[in-house]
C-alpha cells in the first residue's frame, strides 16, 4: 500500500489532496490513555464501538481453553522486529541458524529468521517504486498506441482485456501524475512561505482578527497572508502562538513534501528500480527465490504500526497492546514499497508465509489495476487449500469497491454472487464517533466488504522504538487479523470461513447513516461475541471435526 499521509486538510483555497491511503494523522496523545486503547473497548458498557478485547479473553479462558501460538504474516513495508513493544512477539524460524549464510531449512531462503523481503536483493532494498498504472502504461502503450496504427488496432482486438486495463491505467496515470506534480509545487511554495508568515504574525497568536489586520507590502507577503487567512480558521492552528504555529506548519509541510516528493518517481515512465536492486526476471511469475532477509527495509512505519496493532506488548510507560498480544507471533514479509506492490511479490509473499507456518496473513494494501491478478488468485487458492485466513484492507478512497475495484480482490467479477475463495475477509474502517461511525475515507460495499473495525486514531508501534497515531483501513485490517488470531489460538481447529462467519454474524450493528449498507455485517466486530459464536456453533459439541483438529494442533505443539 502506498504510504500517504492523512495530515489535516486546512488549505481550502489551495485544493489540498491529502487523504487517499492508509495514512498518518499526527495526534498529540497528551497522555490520553483512554484514546490510546479505545479500539479495545466494550461497546455494551461504553457505547464506543471498540472490539471488546479483554472480555473475549475472559470468555475463552472461562471455558477452560488454553491458547496455542498463532503466527500472523504481515505482508507490508517491513517491520522493526527489535522494537521494544514487538520483540517478545516476533516469529523466529525454528529451523534456521541465524546469520550463518546457509539455507538450513532448505526452503530456498537464506537466514530467513524473522521472515523475508521480496523487494530487496544483493544491491539493497527498494524504497520508492512506481505506481502500477505507471508500469501498465509503460508496458502497453507501444502495443496499443505505437507508431503503427494498424498494429495498434490489431493488438487492441487481440488483447481486449489488456487494452481495457491499459485505458483505465492511462486515465488514472494522466490525472494523478498532474495532480501530484501540482501538489508538490504548491506545498513547496507554502513551505517556503513559512518564514514570511511568521514575520507577518509579528509575535501575535493565530486568530482571524490578527490575520485580518495584516497589511501585505508585496506579492510574497500577500500570498503568505492568504495562507494565514485559511489556516486561522482551522482548529489545528487557531489560537496557536507564533512559535507553535511555525512548528505545526513545518510538521504539516514535511508530511506533505515527504508524500508528494516520491511521486515524481512513482509516476515517472522512465524510472524502474527493480532490475538493478532486486535482480530477478520480473516477467517470470514462476520465479520465487529472490530477495533478502532485511525485515525492516528503508521505511517500515506502516508495517511496524500494523504489527503493533496485532501483537504489540506494553513496555515501560507505553500501555499500547495488540489485539492478539497474548497469543500471536509476527512474521515480517516485506512486500510493499513506497508506491504500488507488484503482483509477483504479493503471490510469493503469500506462499512464503503459508509454507513457513503463518495461519493468518494481513494485507493492508491495494491498487486499481492488477496485470498479474491470476497469479495472486492462484496464491489465494493455495492459502485456502492450506487453511490460511487472508485479511485485506478495503481501501481508503471513500468509494464503493464494486465500482472501483481494489486489487487483490476475492471476486473475479463484480457480478459474481460469491467470492471465488472462502478464506478472505475484507475490512472497512470505523471510528469512535457514533454519529459518523464509518471513517470518511473508508471504502465500502454490502457484498464485497465483510466487516468494519476500528481504523481511525489508532495508536501503535513505529520505527525508532516510537509510537504514533495512524489511520486508514490499513489499521482496521490488523485489528481483524488480531481478532482472528485470538479465535484461532483458543480454538485451533477453526477454519477460515468459520472465523469469517463468527466475526460477521456477531458484529455490533449500527443503522445510523445507513451503516448497514456499507458491509456484509452492517456493523463493527465484537471479539467477545465472535468468540461466543464460534464456541457455540463450531466448537462446543457442534463440530467434532473442530475439536479433533484442535486436539491435534495442541498435541503437535507440545512435541
Amino acid at each position: 500500500m502506498k504510504k500517504v499521509l492523512l495530515a489535516a486538510v486546512f488549505l481550502a483555497g489551495f485544493n489540498s489532496v491529502f487523504a487517499q491511503e492508509a495514512q498518518a494523522k499526527s495526534v498529540d496523545p497528551k497522555e490520553d490513555k483512554d484514546l490510546m486503547t479505545w479500539y479495545h473497548k466494550d461497546f455494551g458498557t461504553t457505547k464506543v464501538y471498540g472490539i471488546n478485547t479483554e472480555n473475549a479473553y475472559k470468555f475463552l479462558e472461562s471455558k477452560g481453553l488454553k491458547p496455542a501460538t498463532v503466527v500472523v504474516g504481515v505482508l507490508d513495508s517491513g517491520v522493526q522486529v527489535d522494537h521494544p513493544g514487538l520483540v517478545k512477539n516476533v516469529w523466529s524460524n525454528p529451523n534456521e541458524v541465524p546469520d550463518n549464510g546457509k539455507d538450513d531449512d532448505g526452503n530456498g531462503y537464506i537466514d530467513d529468521i524473522h521472515g523475508w523481503n521480496f523487494i530487496g536483493g544483493k544491491n539493497g532494498d527498494i524504497d520508492i517504486d512506481n505506481m502500477e498504472v505507471t508500469r501498465v502504461v509503460v508496458k502497453y502503450k507501444p502495443m496499443f498506441e505505437g507508431d503503427d496504427s494498424a498494429k495498434n488496432k490489431a493488438n487492441q482486438t487481440k488483447m481486449p482485456e489488456e487494452f481495457a486495463m491499459y485505458m483505465k491505467a492511462k486515465e488514472i496515470f494522466t490525472k494523478k501524475s498532474v495532480e501530484s506534480r501540482q501538489s508538490f509545487q504548491m506545498y513547496t511554495m507554502i513551505n517556503d512561505a513559512i518564514p514570511t508568515m511568521v514575520k507577518l504574525l509579528n509575535g501575535k497568536p493565530v486568530t482571524p482578527e490578527n490575520v485580518a489586520a495584516i497589511k501585505p507590502a508585496e506579492q510574497k507577503e500577500a500570498m503568505a497572508a492568504q495562507v494565514l487567512t485559511q489556516v486561522s480558521q482551522s482548529p489545528e492552528f487557531k489560537g496557536k502562538s507564533s512559535a507553535e504555529f511555525e512548528k505545526a506548519m513545518k510538521d504539516q509541510m514535511k508530511e506533505a513534501l515527504d508524500y508528494f516528493g516520491p511521486q515524481a518517481k512513482q509516476y515517472d515512465l522512465t524510472y524502474d528500480p527493480r532490475k538493478e536492486i532486486v535482480g530477478d526476471n520480473y516477467d517470470d511469475y514462476s520465479e520465487k527465490k529472490y530477495g533478502n532477509n532485511h525485515y525492516e527495509g528503508p521505511d517500515a512505519e506502516h508495517g511496524t504500526h500494523v504489527a503493533g496493532i496485532i501483537a504489540g506488548s506494553p513496555q515501560g510507560k507505553e500501555i499500547q497492546y495488540g489485539v492478539a498480544s497474548k497469543v500471536a507471533k509476527i512474521m515480517s514479509v516485506r512486500t510493499v514499497p513506497n508506491g504500488d506492490e507488484r503482483d509477483k511479490d504479493v503471490a510469493n509473499a503469500i506462499r512464503y508465509a503459508v509454507d513457513n507456518g503463518a495461519k493468518i496473513l494481513n494485507m493492508s494494501f491495494g491498487k486499481p489495476v492488477s496485470p498479474g491478478k491470476t497469479v495472486v488468485w492462484d496464491a489465494f487458492k493455495y492459502a485456502q487449500d492450506k487453511g490460511v485466513l487472508l485479511v485485506k484492507a478495503a481501501g481508503n478512497e471513500n468509494e464503493d469497491v464494486a465500482e472501483h475495484l481494489a486489487y487483490p480482490t476475492n471476486f473475479k467479477n463484480v457480478t459474481d454472487e460469491k467470492p471465488f475463495v472462502n478464506n478472505v475477509i475484507v475490512v472497512g474502517a470505523s471510528t469512535n464517533k457514533n454519529n459518523a461511525l464509518r471513517a470518511d475515507f473508508s471504502n465500502f460495499n454490502k457484498k464485497m466488504v465483510n466487516v468494519f473495525a476500528p481504523g481511525e486514531e489508532i495508536y501503535s508501534t513505529v520505527p525508532k522504538n516510537e509510537y504514533k497515531y495512524l489511520q486508514g483501513t490499513s489499521m482496521a485490517s490488523p485489528v481483524v487479523a488480531g481478532a482472528a488470531a485470538v479465535l484461532l489460538a483458543y480454538m485451533p481447529g477453526l477454519k477460515p470461513d468459520q472465523i469469517i462467519e463468527a466475526l460477521v454474524k456477531s458484529s455490533n450493528p449500527n443503522t445510523e447513516n445507513q451503516f448497514a449498507d456499507f458491509s456484509q455485517a452492517g456493523g463493527v466486530i465484537d471479539l467477545e461475541k465472535a468468540a461466543e459464536y464460534a464456541y457455540t456453533n463450531f466448537y462446543n459439541g457442534k463440530s467434532s471435526a473442530v475439536k479433533k483438529a484442535t486436539k491435534s494442533v495442541k498435541k503437535a505443539a507440545k512435541k
